[in-house]
């Protein structure tokens, strides 16, 4: 929908305030969706099985840490992120993030980067926040004294490519027998250390990271394609 959680929560208090009289409740239990219903009144006096309460931590009903991403992100668009939306959104969210020291213009370049790597022209904007959320503290998401950003992005770009090329190398559709067929050949314990090794290796997340091993495999002739 393109309406971050927090905005809509807000959005949702505010009919909950008006004469609409909206109610939100589980009819169905704890762990079903929450239903919603407009009324007057006297639908208002009927309680519904489960109803919201103040307690409700379901949604986020505090005004602070509220960063709101909504819309579309163009990939293609302004490098320089002083000179979009984004800038003053990256700052607030970073600051309980691990990236809290990093540059706002480095993040904002490597997540253009991350996603020209995949093909991506246009993404909603929450991507950018969760982009933030999984950032790994290594050597090449930290700004360095001796390095130019063009050649810091030129770096990123090389790791991400490689690591590309391996899960590739790999196709996810068949990463069940590949694993299988490596397990069996190096051993579990192995299998664990190449995946924690490439995680750390390219700041990826666990299931990109057993792709490329499997890749890397193939490209070995440990496995077969």
């Amino acid at each position: 929908m393109g309406v971050s959680r927090q905005h809509l929560t807000a959005l949702l208090i505010e009919l909950a305030a008006s004469g609409l009289a909206l109610v939100r409740w589980k009819p169905n239990g704890k762990f079903a969706p929450w239903l919603f219903r407009f009324g007057g009144h006297k639908d208002a006096e009927t309680p519904p099985d489960v109803v919201s309460s103040p307690r409700d931590k379901s949604l986020s009903r505090d005004s602070k840490n509220k960063n709101i991403f909504a819309g579309r992100i163009e990939i293609a668009d302004e490098t320089n992120v002083h000179r979009t939306p984004w800038a003053d959104l990256i700052k607030a969210a970073k600051t309980s993030l691990a990236c809290w020291n990093v540059d706002t213009q480095v993040i904002w370049e490597r997540f253009l980067a991350f996603n020209r790597a995949r093909g991506n022209a246009r993404v909603p904007a929450g991507f950018l926040l969760g982009f933030m959320r999984r950032w790994r503290t290594s050597s090449s998401s930290t700004t360095s004294s001796f390095a130019s950003r063009p050649e810091l992005q030129r770096n990123a770009d090389l790791k991400t490519q490689e690591l590309h090329d391996q899960i590739r190398a790999a196709p996810s559709s068949n990463r069940q027998f590949h694993a299988s067929d490596l397990c069996r050949l190096i051993g579990q314990a192995a299998y664990e250390a190449r995946v924690i090794h490439t995680v750390r290796q390219f700041g990826c997340s666990r299931f990109a990271a057993a792709l490329a091993v499997h890749g890397q495999a193939v490209l070995a002739g440990e496995i077969s394609k």
